[in-house]
């Protein structure tokens, strides 16, 4: 069938000026500057031009998310969704259409994978505002504490003491103040009550006691910076033997051991810590008293 002339005038003049946009995008021109040259002001009609030929490399900016779009497209190529490559990726689903819209469309997917895509999802959004649930929720519990009385810093150490410290018996007399402890915050805080109670540095030594196959002397450095004490303040690091029995959870980087501080010539504030914890006892019970009534 012959092409009315109209229509073979179009495709000529269509074809003639890709041509042009063609060769000119080949000697390194940016579509910008096809534009200006061409006069051409249709953005889709200028892509339609080069559509096929690779933009110039000094077009192409340094972009952080280059890695992810062609992690993108590689997903895209191996038949992914957009809601599976928004779940591996963590991108949003606008950019990936930006990213993959000129590659072809996956075969739809089995109903009960995508159910059970879309139940995933759910899930990881219900957990995202849990998490943010809990952090907001500490943040305010922290500014509610504020700035601490010596009173209160005072009882707080006592409570501390009482929890983790060693205690004397009547069958084993133990008037000595050891505290020991994993939590860097409560090591923190011990220290700042014994300046309280007027205990200087020098009266204190350290040890770490810490399983043998962890890094020993990472722990030992961390330690020794936590509480600003020279290395000859520490005692010799206690190593607890590896049991293969023994399926351990406190591995990895975060795993420190346990800190153990000990109070030389300490038998009297012994004495006043655990008068105090008593003093603190009796007082809950009489607090306690009016709602028994």
């Amino acid at each position: 069938m012959a092409h009315s002339p109209g229509k073979t005038s179009k495709y000529t003049d269509f074809e003639n000026l890709r041509a042009r946009a063609v060769a000119l995008r080949r000697q390194g021109m940016s579509l910008r500057q096809i534009r200006d040259h061409l006069k051409i002001h249709n953005n889709d009609l200028l892509n339609r031009l080069v559509h096929g030929e690779p933009a110039p490399d000094w077009t192409k900016r340094p972009n952080a998310k280059d890695d992810l779009r062609e992690e993108a497209r590689e997903l895209r190529r191996q038949g992914h969704t957009y809601d599976q490559i928004q779940m591996k990726l963590g991108c949003s689903k606008s950019s990936i259409s930006l990213w993959v819209r000129d590659l072809p469309k996956p075969e739809r997917r089995d109903p009960a994978e995508q159910a059970k895509l879309a139940a995933r999802k759910r899930w990881e959004h219900e957990l995202a505002v849990r998490d943010e649930s809990r952090r907001r929720t500490k943040a305010d519990a922290q500014a509610e504490v504020g700035a601490l009385s010596e009173r209160e810093l005072f009882l707080i150490g006592v409570g501390l003491y009482w929890a983790e410290g060693t205690k004397d018996k009547p069958y084993d007399r133990r008037e000595h103040v050891t505290f020991v402890n994993s939590d860097p915050g409560m090591i923190t805080t011990f220290l700042a009550w014994l300046d309280l109670m007027g205990v200087g540095r020098e009266r204190l030594r350290f040890t770490v006691m810490i399983h043998e196959t962890a890094d020993v002397p990472g722990a030992e450095r961390y330690w020794s910076e936590l509480v600003e004490a020279d290395r000859s303040a520490f005692c010799k690091t206690s190593l607890k033997k590896h049991n293969p029995k023994t399926v351990r959870r406190n591995t990895g980087d975060a795993y420190r051991g346990c800190l153990v501080i000990k109070v030389l010539k300490s038998a009297d504030l012994y004495r006043r810590i655990e008068g105090a914890w008593y003093g603190i006892v009796e007082a809950a019970r009489e607090a306690d008293q009016p709602n028994r009534t």
